[in-house]
């Protein structure tokens, strides 16, 4: 599995020292660590497959993913052949057909598509293209419920995208009534300290936080001889930062009814990586968790983020910050957003500009990716 040649269309191109942080965390934790046992999809650029860069990750757990070009040079090729002979899988991006037969599908697991640029046919060409190819279609860039309705359609059974994690708004401009009483749970969480008075029974309303609460307080983390029953008890027993920490996740859990999972857990990663880098920026760690969880809480209620900044009672920056200005508080937010988004180039651009070390934020945003996965730690 060697490469060491590079293609002529890298051209003077050069990576992004953020991927080769990434790369280098991503072998240091493991990617069956961070995939639980599932694939992990590595997406790469010509530059990356040319410099052979994968020798550290494991080959049996590991899809890369393979930029499409109008003409796939021969050391492509052999580079793809030696990367599935040594147990890598492989995937190619934006699959179209095309009047020749991509040289690529025969080395292929996967081919991505996207169903919204299908016409039926385009459709039909390409599957004529891939029929006999041993390959699975995924449809990529699903963004919308029309785009999953027409991948659906056309009989595509795996599908990529926003859609799954970031449902569409709807403009009403109301919050849900069922959904008021954790809104107002979360207006308490943010005062200073905890107003037991008006907290407790809003918090008795909901029967999985008083679970929770109740649970926590009496496992043996907190070691209380005597069992703790009532839910003023039980929040001074776990200290204000812990009850916000467990609330935040009820709520947040609640509000991902009827969702798809993979939206709290990106809110779960977000907050727990905003708060582990908080000082690396001088920022309050639980303040940076709270705006981690509620960075994502718009297309869990399916409104604006301004209806929701006036029913919390913010500090003005963290107010700015959930409103998208570029304010420090913002900058772990942004930082982890454009890692979403697979821009290495914005991750670059926030380090250099606060001064953070690249390869300490990639370690954070790894160890917030295990830890999303793990029972909520009483800190």
């Amino acid at each position: 599995m060697h490469c060491h040649e590079p293609f002529e269309q890298a051209g003077e191109a050069k990576l992004s020292p953020g991927a080769y942080d990434m790369l280098d965390a991503l072998a240091l934790f493991g990617v069956e660590r961070l995939a639980a046992g599932s694939w992990g999809f590595v997406n790469c650029s010509l530059e990356m497959l040319a410099e052979d860069m994968f020798d550290a990750l494991p080959p049996g757990m590991t899809v890369l993913e393979i930029p499409s070009c109008p003409d796939y040079p021969e050391k492509l090729i052999r580079a793809c052949r030696n990367f599935r002979n040594a147990g890598f899988r492989l995937a190619l991006l934006d699959f179209e057909p095309g009047e020749a037969k991509n040289p690529l599908l025969e080395l292929v697991h996967y081919v991505k598509v996207e169903p919204r640029n299908i016409e039926p046919a385009t459709w039909g060409r390409l599957r004529q293209q891939i029929q006999g190819a041993n390959v699975t279609v995924v449809a990529d860039k699903i963004h919308t419920r029309q785009d999953y309705a027409k991948a659906r359609a056309l009989g595509i059974g795996h599908f990529q995208g926003f859609y799954f994690c970031q449902p569409e708004l709807v403009s009403n401009g109301k919050i849900p009534a069922n959904r008021v009483p954790h809104v107002q749970i979360l207006r308490q969480l943010f005062k200073d300290p905890l107003d037991l008075m008006a907290l407790c029974p809003l918090v008795s309303q909901d029967a999985s936080l008083v679970y929770r609460v109740l649970r926590f307080a009496n496992s043996p983390v907190c070691a209380i001889r005597n069992p703790v029953t009532s839910i003023q008890e039980a929040i001074m027993v776990l200290g204000d930062a812990a009850f916000r920490r467990v609330a935040a996740l009820a709520i947040q859990s609640a509000l991902c009814q009827n969702q798809s999972p993979e939206l709290l857990q990106m809110a779960l990663v977000r907050a727990r990586f905003c708060a582990q880098a908080a000082s690396l920026c001088g920022l309050d760690a639980e303040e940076q968790y709270l705006l981690g969880m509620l960075s994502l809480l718009p297309p869990m209620l399916r409104v604006p983020m301004e209806v929701m900044l006036h029913e919390l009672p913010l500090r003005p920056e963290i107010r700015d910050a959930l409103a998208g200005a570029p304010t420090k508080e913002r900058s772990l937010l942004t930082w982890i957003e454009h890692l979403e988004d697979n821009c290495t180039d914005g991750c670059d651009r926030i380090s250099l500009e606060h001064g953070l070390d690249r390869k300490i934020l990639a370690v954070m945003y790894l160890n917030s990716l295990e830890d999303g996965a793990q029972p909520l730690r009483i800190r």
